[in-house]
């Protein structure tokens, strides 16, 4: 069973979180809101925060920038994952995987299945790895932010979680590519 292995110290990490909309302000991003007030109580830090249109080659240059910055280890975007014409977040992202993470998207679904139900199916919520750098795209809804954080990131991105959790890992993240952007942990 998972637990918190108080022995372990507490590693914070750089986390970017990008807010995808046509709309949105930063005095009104609520989702955003919840994404920066969350990681922060857990004792992340927010490296950056940026709002961007719903436009492939927009989301791209910030996520690419992002990716390449040594001072972000985490990306949480949210927002333009539905169906919509507009939404094109996961088409922006995914190119930009090394690896995909679909096993985040199922516990994603799980997790929201049973608070929206069937209306779960309507999100395309992904996540991957480029570059050594966690990317997360959620639904640009507070709940489904709140959902994706409690419910799954917050363990994932604590050194203390056990069995095991993303963070032990990222020093291995970029050994393919022998540049290594991470310190050992």
């Amino acid at each position: 069973m998972s637990r918190i292995d108080e022995s372990r110290p507490f590693i914070p990490l750089n986390i970017a979180v990008l807010t995808v909309s046509d709309t949105r302000k930063l005095e009104d991003d609520r989702s955003g809101n919840t994404l920066s007030e969350r990681l922060t109580k857990a004792g992340h830090l927010l490296a950056e925060r940026k709002i961007v249109t719903d436009d492939i080659e927009a989301i791209q240059a910030i996520v690419r920038d992002w990716i390449g910055n040594a001072g972000v280890d985490v990306i949480i975007s949210t927002g333009g994952t539905g169906f919509t014409g507009r939404d094109v977040t996961p088409e922006a992202i995914e190119p930009l995987f090394e690896k995909r993470m679909d096993g985040f998207s199922e516990v994603f679904h799980r997790i929201s299945y049973d608070k929206i139900g069937t209306s779960t199916i309507q999100s395309r919520a992904t996540g991957g790895v480029a570059g050594a750098t966690y990317i997360f795209a959620l639904p640009g809804s507070p709940g489904a932010c709140k959902d994706a954080w409690d419910g799954i990131l917050k363990f994932q991105l604590d050194y203390r979680h056990m069995p095991c959790n993303f963070v032990e890992i990222m020093p291995r993240l970029d050994e393919h590519l022998k540049r290594g952007k991470l310190q050992e942990v």
